[in-house]
C-alpha cells in the first residue's frame, strides 16, 4: 500500500495562530484525503500542532495560502531531495502556477475533487504531469465528506462548508477567481447529514458567505438553519456573512436559534472613497451611517458582531485613523480585526499595483512570507507605511486599553445575554490583543496622538 502524506505549513506563527480558540483545521486537506482511493495509506501532518518533522512518503501534497507558501516551497525542498514527488496546490498555487511548479513536481489549479484520481493514476503510472487543471465541481450534488478522522482532534472549532463560489469582485479578494463567480450551495438536507456526523459542539461555518446573496441562497439558509433547531443539534457555531444580511431579521432570529455564537462582517472601511475602491457595492448601497444599525439587529438576537476592518488604503490620514478609533469604540462591534490592506496574487489590487509600481516587497517567493495582513507591501497615496503602522497602534490601543476595552466587553456581555457567545467574544477579542502586541510593529512603532501629528 502506498503513503499519501498530506501537509499544513505554518512556518512563522503570528497573528490569530498564537491561539488555539482562533486556529482552524486544513478541512482542504481532509477533502483531498476523501477523494483518495482505499488502497492507499493517507496521513495529514499539520504544523498548527506540531514543526513539520520529515517522514517517508510516496507522494507528498501540500496546501498553502500565500502568507505560508514560502514555508511549503521550503518543506518540498526537503522531499524533492530525496527524488519523493510532491504535488502543491490551494489558492496561492492557483493564482501562481508558474512560480509552484519551480518547487513541485506537479501543481494542482483550482478544486481537486474532479481531477485528483486521474493525478493518482498518472503518479502510479510513473506519468505524473507537471499542470492539472481542477475543474469547479457541481458542489450543490457533492456528497463528498471530508476526512475528519485525520485531522488533529485538538481543534477548538470542527470546521464545516457549504457553498463555495462568489458573484462579487472586491478589489483585495481573488476568491471568484479562485472559485467562479457563481454561488454553488450545497442543499440544506445534505448540510444537516454532514452536521449530525460531527461530533464537537463548536462550529465554524468557513463559507465566504453562509447566508449568500439571492433569494434563493436565503432561502436553503433558512431551511438549514430551521433544520438545525427541530434537529436538536444543540451545537455552537458562528459563520461569515455579508452587511445586508440584517435585512432579513426572520434568517438572523433562526441563526440564534439554530446556535449562532457571532457574524463575521466585512465593514472594512468607514471611508466611501475607499469603498468604492474596493468595489464594495452592498457596504456602499447599505450606508456607513447605517453600520450600527446592523450591529443592533444582530444584537437583538444575541449574535455578537466580529468586524472586519482594513486600513493602508489611498488617501488615508491620521485624522482618518482618529475618526476610526472613535468609531469603533462606539460601534457596538464585540470582535474587532483591523488588517493591513494586502494585495493577494490573483486579485485586482495586486495586478493595479504593480502597473503603478506601487509594490515594496516584491522579492518573490521570499517576500511572499510578509503578505500575511500585518505588512505595508505597497505604498499607498497621500500615506506613507509607518504613519500607517503608527495608526495601526493608535487605534488599537485605544480598543484593548483601560478603559475602553473593559467597557466594550461589559457593553457586550449586556448586548448579547448570553453566557457562552460573551465568553466567544472575550476570547477572540484576547486572541486578536495577543495577536497585535506580538506583531512585528507593535514595538517598533509609537501609538500616541502626536506621534501621528493629529491635530
Amino acid at each position: 500500500m502506498k503513503k499519501l502524506l498530506l501537509i499544513n505549513p505554518v512556518g512563522r506563527r503570528s497573528g490569530l495562530l498564537l491561539s488555539r480558540f482562533s486556529t482552524f483545521c486544513p478541512l482542504g486537506l481532509a477533502h483531498v484525503a476523501a477523494v483518495t482511493p482505499p488502497n492507499w495509506e493517507v496521513r495529514i501532518a499539520d504544523e498548527n500542532f506540531d514543526s513539520f518533522q520529515f517522514e517517508e512518503a510516496d507522494l507528498v501534497g501540500i496546501t498553502a495560502f500565500t502568507s505560508n507558501i514560502t514555508r511549503a516551497y521550503e518543506i518540498a525542498r526537503q522531499y524533492r531531495k530525496r527524488k519523493i514527488k510532491v504535488v502543491i496546490g490551494g489558492i496561492h498555487a492557483s493564482m501562481m502556477p508558474d512560480e509552484a511548479q519551480q518547487f513541485a513536481d506537479s501543481v494542482v489549479v483550482g478544486e481537486v475533487e474532479d481531477i485528483w484520481h486521474k493525478l493518482l493514476t498518472d503518479f502510479e503510472s510513473n506519468c505524473l504531469k507537471p499542470l492539472y487543471i481542477g475543474p469547479r465541481i457541481e458542489y450543490e450534488r457533492s456528497k463528498i465528506l471530508p476526512r475528519r478522522d485525520l485531522l488533529n482532534p485538538n481543534y477548538f472549532w470542527h470546521s464545516i462548508q457549504t457553498s463555495r463560489g462568489c458573484p462579487f469582485n472586491c478589489h483585495f479578494c481573488s476568491v471568484s477567481r479562485y472559485l467562479g463567480n457563481k454561488f454553488r450551495q450545497r442543499s440544506a438536507q445534505d448540510v444537516l447529514d454532514e452536521l449530525a456526523d460531527i461530533k464537537g459542539q463548536f462550529l465554524a461555518f468557513l463559507d465566504d458567505n453562509l447566508i449568500g446573496y439571492s433569494p434563493e441562497s436565503k432561502a436553503r439558509t433558512l431551511e438549514l438553519f430551521n433544520g438545525m433547531i427541530k434537529g436538536g443539534f444543540n451545537q455552537k457555531w458562528w459563520m461569515q456573512t455579508s452587511i445586508n444580511a440584517a435585512d432579513d431579521e426572520r434568517i438572523i432570529e433562526a441563526a440564534a436559534q439554530a446556535g449562532c455564537i457571532f457574524a463575521f462582517i466585512g465593514f472594512e472601511t468607514i471611508s466611501k472613497s475607499s469603498l468604492r475602491d474596493m468595489k464594495k457595492g452592498i457596504n456602499i448601497k447599505i450606508g456607513v451611517q447605517n453600520y450600527k444599525k446592523v450591529v443592533d439587529v444582530f444584537h437583538k438576537y444575541g449574535i455578537a458582531v466580529y468586524g472586519a476592518f482594513i486600513i493602508g488604503n489611498d488617501h488615508e490620514s491620521p485624522a482618518y485613523y482618529k475618526q476610526l478609533a472613535r468609531f469603533l469604540v462606539r460601534s457596538g462591534i464585540d470582535i474587532i480585526q483591523i488588517t493591513l490592506l494586502t494585495p493577494l496574487p490573483g486579485t485586482e489590487l495586486m495586478q493595479h499595483l504593480h502597473k503603478e509600481g506601487r509594490i515594496i516587497h516584491s522579492d518573490y517567493p521570499q517576500d511572499w512570507d510578509k503578505y500575511r495582513f500585518s505588512y505595508m507591501v505597497h505604498r499607498p497615496q497621500d500615506v506613507q507605511p509607518h504613519t500607517i503602522y503608527i495608526g495601526n497602534n493608535y487605534i488599537k490601543k485605544n480598543i484593548y486599553s483601560f478603559p475602553n476595552y473593559p467597557l466594550r466587553l461589559v457593553r457586550s456581555l449586556f448586548s448579547l445575554k448570553n453566557k457562552t457567545n460573551f465568553y466567544a467574544t472575550y476570547k477572540f477579542n484576547k486572541a486578536l490583543k495577543k495577536g497585535w502586541k506580538n506583531s512585528h510593529y507593535y514595538k517598533e512603532y509609537p501609538s500616541d496622538l502626536d506621534a501621528i501629528r493629529i491635530k
